[in-house]
């Protein structure tokens, strides 16, 4: 088959490079436009859009897909079928019917479970044991088309957002291969997804990051995961804010929610069930270092917390 394949972030790489290999021709690839990155914030091509170029493919990076120019140029390359992976902006009516077999997407988890752009942070979240990726035909609705197939994977108690992302990212590329093959082969039509066990994963956002050491251990441990590497978990003290790393459960002695406690090697902060052990920290402007290095050279005040913890 024709394809133009629709994606950009670094986690959309594998199944490019997975198409790429397959027996099917990718005419072009869509992308997001060229955007500030890194920390510098220099305007950087998608990685997507440069694994594309290395390849030799034509790459469009269309301010809007509803651009007539985009529309026209889409056209005129009469794909058979657009697989997509996080391209990040939706498909208008105008661009779903230009593929006979339609646009298909890869998304990373199992649906109608999580539904949204954050499938994989909100899994790490709600504690899931289980997630996965899906294949399905693109319509109008958010994540509500028919199903072609689906990959299984386990969520590691120690599983950052991240960690899993890239699991899925790879066992999803495979999934996303095969099925090009079977829709080219007729060997495979999409079916409904069910109509129970629906859920949404909207993005989550700086403000949903920031901790609350009022919740139980459990929860604060899912939410740093969750949010590693973005947006970035975080709590401020004398109103610095302090970004966080993945922190462990502990059995160490009982400590207000907030509340800091510093060993010679470890940092506890209590929650609302239980203290938690502090990784890794990143004040504003400094360099990522471990929290015992942080707090010692801030030189806690006994009692001291976390700042808005009441």
């Amino acid at each position: 088959m024709r394809l133009v394949f629709a994606g950009t972030p670094e986690a959309a790489v594998p199944a490019l490079d997975a198409v790429l290999s397959s027996g099917h021709e990718v005419v072009a690839v869509l992308t997001r436009p060229d955007a500030p990155a890194g920390r510098g914030r220099r305007t950087a091509a998608s990685p997507v859009a440069v694994a594309a170029r290395d390849a030799g493919v034509e790459v469009l990076t269309p301010g809007s897909p509803r651009d007539p120019a985009f529309l026209g140029r889409l056209a005129e390359l009469a794909p058979d079928c657009c697989p997509v992976v996080a391209y990040g902006a939706l498909l208008p009516p105008a661009a779903l019917a230009v593929p006979a077999y339609g646009w298909v997407n890869l998304h990373f988890s199992l649906l109608p479970a999580w539904r949204g752009a954050a499938p994989v942070q909100h899994a790490v979240l709600a504690g899931d044991d289980v997630t996965g990726a899906t294949t399905f035909r693109l319509e109008e609705g958010l994540d509500t088309g028919p199903v072609y197939g689906t990959v299984t994977e386990a969520i590691r108690p120690d599983d950052t957002a991240g960690d899993l992302l890239g699991r899925l990212a790879l066992a999803g590329a495979t999934l996303l291969a095969a099925t090009l093959d079977g829709i080219g082969s007729g060997r495979l039509s999409p079916q409904p997804q069910p109509v129970d066990g629906v859920s949404y994963a909207p993005k989550l956002t700086p403000a949903d990051a920031r901790v609350d050491w009022s919740a139980p251990a459990l929860r604060v441990d899912r939410l740093v995961r969750a949010c590693t590497p973005a947006p970035g978990a975080w709590s401020s003290l004398r109103g610095e804010r302090l970004r966080l790393q993945p922190v462990r459960l502990d059995d160490g002695p009982g400590l207000a929610p907030g509340e800091l406690h510093v060993d010679r090697h470890l940092v506890r902060v209590g929650t609302g069930g239980g203290p938690v052990v502090l990784g890794d920290v990143q004040a504003e402007g400094r360099r990522r270092m471990a929290a015992a290095d942080w707090a010692r050279g801030l030189r806690l005040e006994p009692g001291e917390r976390f700042d808005g913890v009441a």
